[in-house]
């Protein structure tokens, strides 16, 4: 988790340029820029506003840089500017971002910043690199940014981004085959889990308690990459299960949204909204199995979903269709595609081999090795020997610092 000292290593300073402001459900970004603040002072930078926005409406008396109670010390979030807003001019609007990113590695400097690390994560970024001296640049590429259903070609400005930067990480392989050739300084550092709140144990949630067992559970956004046909098959051909969602619904469900609404009229259908981060655990400790139910398409084939190892912190079975980045987990998902296989999943998932403690344990496991904090000191790592071995000692000295103090408290 991210922690409450001050960054190990101020000298360095991140600037992230993100598509969307801070708040909102917890993306990967969220999840390793905050954790780079252990190491470093980070700035996420909020998309630029446009000028109505910033000179026509009510202003928000918001300090330049937002501070939360759970933020760690190294990190803050720079709000849209009254100062820099979009004109709709390109040269206008160049001056305008150029002087946003002056603003945020100045701030960075006066905590101690010598040394600038550009960070993005979307190619829309690319101009940014050349605005400013940076010593290390990176990009993330944790989706298919042009979310397309069918195939496209790699687009000439994100190929030039991937061969311009320092350092590439991606999470899928899929997305590895596709895009990792372009740089030879490529990472793979797939999605994670913040492993101690999946598997600190957790009461059950007030609106799970009159739900009956067994409950089969997706937790998550409600969205068109889902196949609602098949959910909508396996709970008619399973009426003795509960099937639980535990999320928002986009607003842009388009032909899906009335087979939503029939589901929700199901009597063995429960569609509980949108929670909290920080009450997600508990639903998902609280399922009997899990489900990673989507539609296979020339986009799905290249994510790599966010609850994979958050069901699999929490010990439970999961039944998930045949994507390139869950065939390594085969050991830990039941595969199906149609309804029917679907429901032999489940059926196996709920079997007595699948909830022994050896695999509930081994579950639990594998999760660990992609808990957040192991895949960031990764990426640290990877800027640290972009800036120099001097930079790698002092990482790995703060390091076994660390770990020996969690040791000594008894908190490993």
């Amino acid at each position: 988790m991210p922690t409450n000292h001050p960054p190990y290593m101020p000298d360095v300073g991140i600037t992230a340029l993100v598509p969307e402001e801070w708040g909102g459900p917890w993306e990967s970004r969220h999840q390793v820029l905050t954790r780079l603040a252990t190491y470093f002072n980070v700035v996420w930078v909020n998309p630029t506003g446009w000028w109505n926005e910033a000179w026509l409406e009510p202003r928000d008396e918001k300090p330049l840089y937002l501070k939360e109670k759970n933020f760690p010390p190294g990190f803050s979030v720079f709000e849209k500017s009254y100062f820099f807003p979009n004109f709709g001019n390109p040269w206008v609007d160049y001056s305008s971002e150029y002087m946003r990113l002056a603003v945020a590695r100045y701030t960075l400097k006066k905590r101690g910043g010598k040394v600038n690390v550009l960070y993005l994560w979307r190619d829309s970024f690319a101009s940014m690199l050349d605005r400013g001296k940076y010593d290390v640049s990176c990009y993330h590429i944790d989706d298919e940014y042009t979310f397309s259903a069918t195939e496209t070609l790699l687009r000439p400005r994100e190929e030039n981004v991937i061969k311009q930067v320092d350092q590439v990480f991606i999470s899928s392989p899929a997305l590895m085959k596709k895009k990792g050739h372009l740089n030879t300084e490529t990472t793979r550092i797939p999605n994670g889990v913040n492993i101690h709140e999946y598997t600190s144990p957790k009461d059950e949630p007030a609106d799970m308690e009159n739900i009956p067992h067994p409950r089969i559970g997706y937790i998550g956004m409600i969205k068109r990459q889902l196949n609602i046909d098949v959910l909508l098959e396996i709970a008619k051909q399973c009426p003795g299960y509960s099937f639980v969602f535990v999320g928002p619904k986009r607003s842009d469900l388009r032909k899906d949204g009335p087979k939503w609404d029939e589901l929700a009229s199901f009597p063995n259908a429960y569609f509980l909204g949108g929670k909290p981060g920080s009450e997600l655990p508990a639903y998902t400790q609280h399922m009997d199995v899990c489900m990673l139910c989507y539609n296979i398409t020339d986009y799905t084939k290249y994510i790599y979903p966010l609850k994979l190892h958050e069901y699999l912190a929490a010990g439970k079975p999961i039944v998930g269709v045949p994507l390139e980045s869950l065939k390594e987990f085969s050991r830990f998902i039941n595969f199906a595609e149609t309804a029917t296989e679907w429901a032999e999943g489940i059926q196996l998932a709920l079997s007595d081999s699948s909830q022994t403690t050896e695999m509930v344990d081994a579950r639990k496991n594998i999760a660990r090795e992609h808990d957040w904090d192991v895949l960031v000191y990764k990426i640290a790592h990877k800027i640290c020997t972009s800036l120099g071995p001097d930079y790698v000692a002092r990482l790995s000295k703060h390091s076994k610092s660390h770990h020996n103090g969690l040791s000594d408290s008894g908190q490993n």
